[in-house]
């Protein structure tokens, strides 16, 4: 991307509107302005304008915003027409911004400048496009929080303690007569501590946002008949999946999008897994099970009148083949049908290698039980019913995250050692510095500032 260049692009999205905007970028918008509008613009004033053609036409009629450099979202001279919404009209506009020197912007173009030009750091640049992108009010708010510098701040404050304990590190190796005595008066464990409870509780309200912005999958599984589409149909609030008595009525997966304490779900029915000779119904049972593979949590579904604990050997094999370290919650429906009341369990751990599990007894014709459902899924996935306080992280986020506590975990150790490494010691905190600073963009190779970009809509 050629940051010299003007740049002009629709910020509005593609279709008819009652208004549509084309954002122009550069250091040629003065003149742009003064061809397109035949005077100069008040700055940030909402100023009514005719635009007009190379032959003095009026193309159309509408605001002008002239933002000034360097007060502007790119820090350079922006303008923004705000004319009628129509895709013809939005097109006209733009063709001649670019016929008086401007170029169409590339995705993210616009925030990219912003960034380079200090306005937004990259983590606040981020907090752009997952803003737009947010699915639920609560990922809305999550975005909203990092846009604002409350995230990046975040950061900054461990990278600043960081930087405090380097310093008293480093003045221990450039003075060797002062011992490790030094630090341990300076608390250099103390801090160090304290830095990585802060780093933990950061790093947990990340997770929490990732979640937020890229949701997560359920599967519903079991045998034949014990009540999946009547849960999914519970669960979504609509009748998206057809329910009889007829073992087997469900043949392929059946996938319905709804939204529990702010967090985007995708719910999958599944076909009902025993075994069969009829081939359609074993391509079903295939497609369940690759539903299984790419789930984030598993429910199985069995019959509450059944024997015992309610698990039949049956349950217990479809049990065996989930996938190891996959959550699960073994949901007991019907418990109309068997005289239970609804209830819950905690999490217990399962068989050798498999993942905790949680049980809940519902009755999904009712609906009694299906709140106790809602909160072990929650619990199921490690999360918080309240969301609020969450970042919403992207996986780099999470990875130098991870990358600068298990630093600070080597760190640690070396500090403790009877006779502490100290080089080794200020390397570690050296690296969980750096592995913060890529959060923000500080360290920031340019391949990977293309390949987050590239990802914006194109306008902002």
């Amino acid at each position: 991307m050629r940051s010299a260049d003007t740049i002009a692009a629709i910020a509005t999205p593609p279709g008819r509107g009652g208004i549509g905007v084309v954002r122009v970028s550069g250091d040629r918008v003065p003149a742009l302005v003064a061809d397109l509008l035949g005077r100069a613009l008040p700055p940030r004033v909402a100023t009514l304008a005719a635009f007009r053609g190379a032959a003095g036409e009026v193309l159309d009629q509408g605001l002008a915003l002239h933002f000034p450099a360097p007060h502007s979202y790119t820090g350079e001279h922006v303008v923004e027409l705000h004319g009628h919404g129509g895709p013809a009209v939005m097109r006209l506009l733009l063709a001649r911004c670019v016929e008086l020197g401007a170029r169409l912007a590339e995705p993210g173009e616009f925030t990219l400048r912003a960034y380079l030009n200090g306005k937004l750091d990259l983590a606040q640049a981020e907090g752009v496009a997952d803003l737009i992108d947010a699915a639920t009010a609560t990922a809305a708010r999550a975005a909203a929080r990092s846009l604002s510098g409350e995230f990046s701040r975040a950061i900054r404050q461990e990278v600043d303690a960081l930087i405090e304990l380097r310093m008293l590190t480093e003045a221990t190796l450039d003075f060797p007569e002062e011992d490790i005595d030094f630090l341990r008066r300076a608390d250099a464990a103390g801090r160090l501590a304290r830095i990585r409870g802060e780093l933990a509780a950061i790093a947990d309200r990340a997770r929490q946002g990732a979640v937020l912005r890229d949701g997560l999958t359920i599967v519903l599984v079991g045998q034949p008949n014990v009540g999946k589409s009547s849960l999914l149909n519970r669960l979504s609030g609509d009748e998206v999946a057809i329910v009889t008595p007829i073992a087997g009525t469900t043949r392929d997966t059946v996938r319905s999008q709804i939204e529990l304490a702010g967090i985007p779900l995708a719910v999958v029915d599944t076909a009902g897994l025993r075994p069969t000779d009829d081939p359609i119904e074993a391509l079903g049972i295939e497609r369940a099970w690759a539903a299984v593979a790419q789930a984030d949590l598993a429910l199985v579904i069995v019959d509450a009148q059944g024997s015992g604990d309610g698990i039949t050997a049956a349950d217990a094999a479809i049990l065996a083949q989930l996938p190891a370290g996959l959550p699960r919650v073994v949901v007991h429906n019907k418990t109309d049908l068997a005289g239970l009341a609804a209830r819950a369990e905690s999490a217990a751990e399962g068989a050798e290698h498999a993942a905790p599990r949680a049980h809940v007894w519902l009755c999904a014709k009712s609906g009694e039980g299906v709140d106790l459902l809602r909160q072990q899924m929650l619990a199921a996935v490690g999360l918080h019913e309240d969301m609020e306080g969450s970042f919403l992280a992207r996986a780099r986020h999470l990875a130098a995250l991870q990358a600068a506590a298990g630093h600070l975990a080597a760190a640690a150790a070396h500090i403790a050692a009877p006779q502490p490494p100290l080089e080794l010691f200020a390397e570690e905190l050296r690296e969980a510095q750096g592995a913060l600073s890529r959060i923000t963009g500080e360290f920031t190779a340019d391949d990977l500032l293309g390949a987050i970009f590239s990802r914006f809509c194109i306008g902002k």
